[in-house]
């Protein structure tokens, strides 16, 4: 952990290490998720004890364009063995983008005993570490979730409107080619939707991954994110911040970096993002 605590973050304590996850693999109040973007890649090999949460089955509500409810996360917690105070680290694909997403998700129900493995799927194998097939089997467990309490930590359309209107900053984490209009989507990937290219305007370019060190996963030194985000970009700590992307999976990285690595108490994520902003009427668009 020294390496991590050395790095200069304001929650130094949010990311753990590969060696602290390899050290608690059967620590009872301790629950490792891994989430990826690929749901293949849990039954292909996983670190020993962890459960799956795919974000598309498990966080997503089947009908409408919104995230489980309570009754929802309760049964969920409850499959996967965790109760209220025990402490759930995610690990991911992506150099975490999807783990920061479903940690985010289960912040909207206040389980803030949560944590994230630096590197993720990719430092983990590089390490030559331990993965294997077998599924764990835990007892569920009663978890009743509160209400979910999306203020603190999502946007919804009109508030990211009021933002604009106020010239309060956003972050767009999309690539620059998305940024700038010429793609609706990820290179590689099908356009989810958005009939206009663009940004919303004032938004700030910073692609999510220039958060993360591309040789391990890792995420860079606060002095670093520091020299990104601020110096570069003018952000401050005391800002009222809205990031974005396409559907706020990789907004929800930049949102963990912004909250928890530097340390900033306002910031939102908008995970409506560009599929819904790129079709609503009547809205400001930038190229």
């Amino acid at each position: 952990m020294s390496e991590i605590s050395n790095r200069g973050y304001a929650h130094p304590e949010a990311l753990v290490s590969t060696e602290w996850v390899a050290a608690h693999l059967n620590d009872v109040n301790v629950r490792i998720v891994e989430s990826n973007e690929d749901p293949l890649l849990y039954p292909s090999g996983h670190i020993p004890g962890a459960v799956q949460v795919d974000w598309t089955t498990d966080l997503n509500d089947p009908l409408r364009r919104d995230y489980l409810h309570r009754d929802g996360f309760s049964a969920l917690m409850s499959r996967i063995g965790v109760t209220r105070d025990m402490t759930v680290v995610f690990y991911g694909d992506k150099s975490n983008w999807w783990a920061c997403y479903a940690f985010w998700v289960f912040h909207l129900f206040g389980h803030t005993h949560a944590k994230i493995m630096d590197g993720g799927r990719l430092k983990w194998e590089h390490e030559g570490r331990e993965l294997t097939r077998v599924r764990p089997d835990y007892p569920p467990t009663t978890y009743v979730a509160p209400e979910r309490d999306d203020s603190a930590v999502r946007a919804f359309r009109d508030d990211v409107l009021a933002h604009v209107n106020a010239r309060l900053p956003l972050v767009d984490v999309r690539s620059p080619a998305e940024f700038s209009g010429e793609k609706l989507h990820m290179e590689g990937y099908p356009n989810e939707g958005a009939l206009r290219g663009g940004h919303i305007p004032g938004a700030k370019s910073v692609p999510w991954s220039r958060a993360a060190n591309p040789e391990n996963g890792t995420f860079k030194s606060a002095a670093e994110l520091r020299a990104i985000y601020e110096t570069e970009q003018g952000l401050k700590p005391d800002d009222n911040v809205i990031s974005y992307c396409r559907i706020g999976e990789r907004s929800s990285h930049t949102w963990f970096v912004l909250k928890y690595l530097l340390g900033y108490p306002n910031v939102r994520n908008y995970d409506g993002s560009w599929t819904e902003w790129g079709n609503l009427v009547n809205v400001p668009i930038e190229r």
